[in-house]
């Protein structure tokens, strides 16, 4: 005979947060924050590179948490890098920082996708948790002046809808700039 299969409550939670996590793209769940300064932020690029969030200053820094096995990371990814086409030329910086994994596991991902934004590595999680990430992917936004405006859980389409207007209106606070078209590259 047969032993009927009991629920595992332990693993049904864990689904749970997983199809929560999973859910569609497109539903954005911005939380806006009152100009916060942010946490210290030091990770290497892919080349070894020592970066802050210093480097980014006076542009809109949208700074992305994922790792390569997060299924909502993988799937807004292509949706991060449309954004950065579209917005060429503009002060826009989109800055994936992966988030406890090893540079081979992020490079097999990059293989299968190419990405024009800077990418991050946190191999131990220390930028992680000291951004209080809790789940991936979590994405932060901030202004030129390097303080925290927005902050999203969840995956969303990057270049449409509520994240591309908080993205613009962003922009917008920034001053002119002489000589320059919108969305043309400066000489």
């Amino acid at each position: 005979m047969r032993k009927p299969i009991r629920p595992n409550f332990g693993f049904g939670w864990g689904l749970l947060a997983l199809l929560i996590l999973a859910a569609p793209a497109g539903a954005a769940g911005f939380q806006a924050r009152d100009s916060l300064s942010p946490p210290a932020l030091a990770a290497r690029d892919l080349a070894g590179v020592e970066r802050t969030l210093s480097d980014y200053r006076g542009k809109v820094v949208l700074l992305n948490f994922w790792a390569s096995w997060c299924p909502p990371c993988r799937r807004e990814m292509p949706s991060m890098e449309r954004l950065r086409v579209k917005m060429q030329g503009r002060p826009l910086e989109i800055v994936a920082l992966d988030s406890a994994e090893s540079i081979e596991d992020v490079n097999a991902f990059l293989g299968l996708m190419k990405l024009g934004f800077p990418i991050l590595l946190d191999p131990e999680g220390e930028n992680t948790k000291r951004w209080k990430v809790f789940g991936l992917p979590t994405s932060f936004l901030l202004d030129a002046q390097g303080r925290i405006r927005y902050v999203l859980s969840g995956p969303t389409e990057w270049d449409e809808g509520e994240a591309q207007q908080i993205i613009e209106s962003l922009l917008a606070e920034l001053p002119a700039q002489p000589n320059a078209s919108v969305g043309a590259p400066k000489p």
